[in-house]
């Protein structure tokens, strides 16, 4: 596999989302395509979606719900595609959906590995490749970015740093999709700043490859310390999305 390979995966993959062309993507002039539910969508989008902007940096795919089309399509015309996924811009097209009850809820950075860099990391405790079946036990807070609870089924593939036989830090994957692998990672805080977190994500990043699957990473832009562990890991930005909600349902993550 090669990164233009990888690419492309993600790009067909975000397709399927979007309900649009993997070449879309490339298109100098933005794309405006109908939120449907898909099958084949990655596991945890609630589809169809009123709003979901994707931009891969040439231009911004708009999946939305056709009755916004007028909304969205001048928002994302009338300014430079990154303006559009950041203050004060976003301002305008939250302001216009707040009238519709509705307003932006998510605005996540998505990494790919980069192959020419990504090679497992050193770890100075014991490693152990994990399996489905070891993570009955882990579904805990303290593991709450590496595994999801109320999707235990698409938890599929894990490494585990071992200090005297305790579990001190987990980096796993789900199964989204057919063909992505989404990683992620928790360190026990005591444990932290010891290079554990990049050790087990890279570690992980190459397996799911031998496993002829393609990894991926997703943070908030403003997570720092996130960002710094894709960047170490050999991961590099690829897109970005930004999704509008129902208020009731921002109101609902912000109690």
């Amino acid at each position: 596999m090669t990164n233009g390979e990888i690419l492309e995966t993600a790009m067909r993959q975000s397709a399927i989302d979007a309900n649009c062309k993997a070449e879309d993507f490339k298109r100098s002039e933005n794309v405006i395509a109908e939120s449907v539910k898909n099958p084949n969508a990655r596991k945890y989008l609630q589809l169809p979606l009123t709003c979901n902007l994707i931009s891969y940096g040439n231009n911004i795919v708009a999946s939305i719900d056709m009755k916004y089309r007028e909304i969205v399509e001048t928002y994302i015309n009338k300014y430079e595609t990154e303006h559009c996924f950041e203050t004060p811009n976003m301002q305008v097209l939250n302001t216009q959906f707040t009238e519709h009850g509705l307003q932006i809820c998510f605005m996540a950075e998505y990494f790919l590995p980069d192959l020419n860099v990504l090679e497992p990391l050193p770890c100075k405790y014991e490693v152990r490749i994990l399996e489905q079946k070891d993570f009955e036990g882990l579904y805990l807070p303290q593991w709450s970015n590496a595994l999801c609870e109320k999707r235990k089924e698409l938890d599929v593939l894990g490494i585990g740093a071992y200090k005297d036989n305790k579990l001190i830090g987990l980096a796993a994957c789900s199964a989204d999709c057919e063909t992505m692998r989404q990683i992620g990672v928790d360190v026990l805080p005591e444990e932290r700043r010891q290079g554990i977190a990049s050790a087990l994500t890279s570690r992980l990043a190459k397996e799911i490859l031998l496993r002829g699957k393609v990894p991926f990473y997703c943070c908030a832009w403003s997570n720092i310390k996130s960002v710094r562990n894709a960047v170490k890991s050999g991961f590099r930005p690829a897109w970005v999305e930004m999704t509008v909600k129902p208020i009731e349902f921002v109101a609902e993550l912000n109690k």
